[in-house]
């Protein structure tokens, strides 16, 4: 089955010409994002938790002319991302991470590179997933959103996705009023403590809707071996949503 959804994704990944770009510099784009994303009206993406650039390659096929701000701490990501989406005019890389205050924090970089977190994995989450072990650490930069960008970058509608592994809180928290000119957050949210301090998902729905966001969609699930949901990816619409 899993080599059947493989096949699958690859076929997919052909169909664009962008994402034949990532496939040649080791890069999948995120296809299983394109369905929703080409649904939406965005005229401005911030990635939070860029990686390699799987989710700009969706974006982008889904939105050409969009902006795409992307934020990534990992530099060996980061180089991966660049050439995965050499040749975009409407992308600009910020080689650091997002949270709640200005600083510098431990990375701890896993097996499977997007696992990485600021948060150390769980024994539920090395159970879930054991290529989220840990193999070193890493100093990186860190600062709030609403400190790097400024409100007139944030073309409408506009969509902040959130990738972190654990870290969705302080990020939440750093986009202070940012937070208000977003039509949707998208966000990966789990139902378990995965990383040491996690927020549980119900604990983010709860400040999205005090911040005035509702949830739209839940997307993605991931599931343990007995069919119980882990994670997945959750859409939330601003008052500015078209």
């Amino acid at each position: 089955m899993q080599i059947l959804r493989k096949g699958r994704k690859f076929l997919r990944l052909l169909a664009h010409p962008a994402w034949r770009t990532g496939l040649r510099h080791g890069v999948a784009a995120g296809v299983e994002h394109y369905p929703l994303l080409s649904s939406l009206e965005v005229a401005t993406y911030v990635d939070i938790g860029a990686n390699k650039g799987q989710f700009c390659l969706a974006a982008m096929a889904a939105h050409p002319s969009a902006w795409i701000y992307a934020f990534e701490p990992q530099p060996e990501s980061v180089a991966k991302l660049k050439r995965a989406t050499r040749g975009h005019p409407a992308l600009e890389v910020f080689t650091m991470a997002v949270g709640a205050d200005h600083g510098e924090l431990e990375l701890h970089i896993t097996e499977r590179e997007d696992n990485s977190s600021l948060l150390p994995a769980s024994d539920r989450q090395l159970q879930f997933s054991p290529q989220a072990r840990e193999t070193r650490r890493e100093s990186v930069p860190v600062a709030p959103l609403a400190a790097v960008l400024d409100a007139g970058q944030l073309q409408p509608p506009a969509l902040l996705k959130i990738d972190v592994q654990g870290y969705e809180k302080e990020v939440l928290c750093g986009c202070g009023d940012l937070l208000n000119r977003f039509a949707y957050v998208y966000v990966e949210l789990s139902l378990e403590e995965l990383y040491v301090g996690q927020p549980r998902a119900d604990e983010i729905i709860a400040m999205m809707y005090d911040a005035g966001l509702r949830l739209h969609g839940v997307c993605n699930p991931s599931f343990y071996e007995n069919g119980r949901y882990v994670q997945a990816d959750f859409l939330f619409r601003g008052v500015g949503a078209a």
